[in-house]
């Protein structure tokens, strides 16, 4: 009976990415509009991107949407390069700030946020980031959502949206064995875990990168979020706010993985670092008030933030199936309930991860490449015990791309 107590934590998180897991189907798109009405200030924050900001202004003006309703601002963001020239020549309207105390994407974006607030072109506002292509469809995916129109005298499942998340994949999949691993790693985390949520009817969470907001929840929450996990932080506060984040899973925007060791170590610290302060700050407040309130979102978010990344929950799991399977040798008695409860814990996180690689799309490579999993997950945990990098709170730290490497 002591092992399953300990194990229940471990038990209790692999229970909640099951339950997304089998939650994890397509639901329904929302009604197609025939003429969407919505407008849209598209936002990309940009520090030092003069090699590739032109294309990805050329990649959103060509999204399927009128010209008329919607706009590309690029925040040329502390940038000491041709990063707002380049943006100009290829189309975007440029906001260019210095601020040698303010600096990071959080400060970026509410700078942006409260322009196109002040401005009154836009309803609402996309944020891409800078090393990203976009599905056509981003904008409409979204407009549909907002505007919600009515079926039958009801009002679309899908309700009037007021925060929303497209589906964050990877560009580059291919580059190697890390990115195949990284688009399956997304693949969970990104979809398997967006789609379960959005069936579930809570919020799915903002992943930074394809995120739109409605100026009227900008006004309700302001964008006052400058960690490292900006979007998670932000999530949290709309979410406390009555603001659920919509999984657009038809829309797509793709982001550039480093394949190298050196730069993805620097960019997974990061992420990691992130969220382990948010895991700190929020985790336990968010389970109190959420079971204070009855709140079905806030509990959800919760577990999101509690759940420790895979790879420790991963060790965690194993390592509970060997302590029970070493205290039954030793023993001499069966213990059942341990056994089952680790087994449970094992077998949860199996079914999660190649529902990841189903959804993922890399195909039998992918299967193929899980086998280097066991290195990922020495090397996560590697970067967890060295801790966190000496990067200022949500500091811009530019992680170099693959065509620079080449």
């Amino acid at each position: 009976m002591a092992l399953c107590v300990v194990q229940l934590p471990v038990a209790v998180a692999c229970g909640y990415l099951l339950s997304l897991t089998l939650l994890s189907y397509r639901p329904s798109p929302p009604r197609a509009l025939v003429e969407p009405k919505q407008t849209f200030d598209i936002i990309i924050p940009a520090h030092n991107e003069e090699l590739g900001i032109a294309r990805t202004v050329a990649n959103l003006s060509a999204v399927d949407y009128p010209v008329d309703r919607r706009r590309i601002i690029v925040v040329a963001d502390n940038c000491s390069d041709a990063t707002a020239q380049k943006a100009r020549e290829a189309g975007a309207f440029v906001l260019e700030r210095q601020d040698t105390e303010k600096r990071g994407k959080g400060y970026a974006l509410a700078h942006a946020f409260a322009f196109s607030q002040q401005d009154g072109f836009a309803g609402a506002v996309v944020v891409v980031d800078a090393d990203t292509v976009v599905s056509p469809n981003l904008l409409r995916a979204f407009a549909e959502r907002i505007e919600a129109p009515e079926v039958e005298g009801r009002k679309s499942p899908a309700g009037h949206a007021h925060a929303m998340q497209a589906h964050y994949g990877v560009m580059n999949p291919t580059a190697s064995w890390r990115t195949r691993l990284m688009t399956i790693a997304l693949g969970m985390f990104h979809k398997v875990r967006s789609q379960g949520r959005e069936t579930l009817g809570v919020s799915c969470g903002l992943r930074g990168n394809g995120m739109c907001f409605t100026h009227h929840a900008l006004a309700q929450v302001p964008h006052d979020a400058f960690s490292v996990v900006e979007d998670l932080e932000y999530g949290i506060r709309l979410a406390q706010h009555g603001f659920r984040v919509h999984y657009v899973w038809e829309a797509e925007v793709l982001g550039e993985m480093v394949s190298g060791e050196k730069q993805s170590r620097s960019q997974r610290q990061r992420w990691e670092g992130g969220r382990a302060q948010m895991r700190k700050l929020h985790g336990w407040p968010l389970l109190r008030e959420g079971l204070r309130k009855k709140d079905g979102t806030l509990l959800d978010l919760a577990m999101d933030v509690l759940v420790p990344p895979l790879s420790q929950l991963v060790l965690a799991a194993v390592g509970c199936a060997v302590l029970a399977g070493a205290v039954a040798g030793v023993s001499g008695e069966p213990v059942p309930w341990a056994l089952g409860v680790a087994g449970f814990s094992v077998a949860s996180l199996g079914a999660y991860v190649l529902r990841g690689w189903w959804v993922s799309g890399v195909g039998l490579r992918g299967l193929l490449d899980l086998a280097w999993a066991p290195v990922y997950v020495v090397w996560k945990v590697w970067l967890m015990l060295r801790g966190p990098g000496a990067e200022k709170r949500g500091e811009w730290v530019r992680t170099t791309r693959e065509g620079e490497h080449r």
